[in-house]
């Protein structure tokens, strides 16, 4: 009973958080879903679905995209639903891992560019970027590297994952929001790649 209690609180808690972070986002034009949540070893929220990680609650997401942040505000009422991006739509995000990341992180700040980042428990980490172009062939080539665009989407802190939380390693306020250019953050995981930090990053900044 008291352990019911206590999840019935947890859930209730997170809910209040998740809605309050989807509709400041929404506010700022980010193309925000809700997404299933982790109860007892499986993902919830969404009939039918047997997924390793969040997915999209609603199977008309992509109609949804752009929703106003008064609309986005009803979809948390009643569920701790997970707080998912849909990119493509003006934000795209790399992912990579965590050792590439915290790398390509420390690039970045070297030059004084600091971009939003995002880190999962599952040990990945996500950059935004605009949405411009594809990877570089050798980012592309590199099994550690994702790009994630249209018809995609990626889990935004603070939802909750079987055993942690998304969080922020650099949040959106850290860059004033201004979301940077594609090439700006793939200079930098490629100077990780090549453990050069600043070799390309000197030059984009300069553009």
């Amino acid at each position: 009973m008291l352990g019911t209690v206590r999840s019935d609180n947890w859930r209730r808690a997170f809910r209040v958080e998740l809605r309050a972070e989807a509709i400041g986002l929404a506010f700022r034009g980010w193309p925000v879903l809700p997404g299933t949540y982790p109860v007892a070893g499986h993902w919830a929220g969404r009939d039918g679905v047997e997924d390793t990680g969040p997915v999209p609650v609603h199977a008309d997401w992509r109609d949804r995209i752009g929703t106003k942040a008064d609309q986005v505000a009803t979809w948390w009422t009643g569920q701790p639903y997970s707080l998912l991006l849909a990119t493509g739509h003006g934000l795209d995000a790399i992912e990579v891992g965590d050792d590439l990341g915290r790398r390509a992180a420390r690039a970045l700040r070297a030059v004084g560019l600091p971009v939003p980042i995002i880190a999962t428990p599952e040990h990945r980490w996500y950059f935004l970027t605009r949405t411009e172009h594809g990877l570089t062939p050798e980012l592309a080539a590199n099994p550690d590297i994702t790009l994630h665009g249209d018809g995609a989407w990626i889990t935004l802190p603070p939802s909750p994952y079987q055993h942690g939380v998304v969080h922020w390693r650099v949040k959106p306020e850290v860059c004033g929001w201004q979301i940077p250019s594609t090439d700006l953050v793939q200079d930098a995981i490629l100077d990780a790649v090549h453990d050069t930090p600043t070799r390309h990053l000197v030059a984009t900044a300069g553009d």
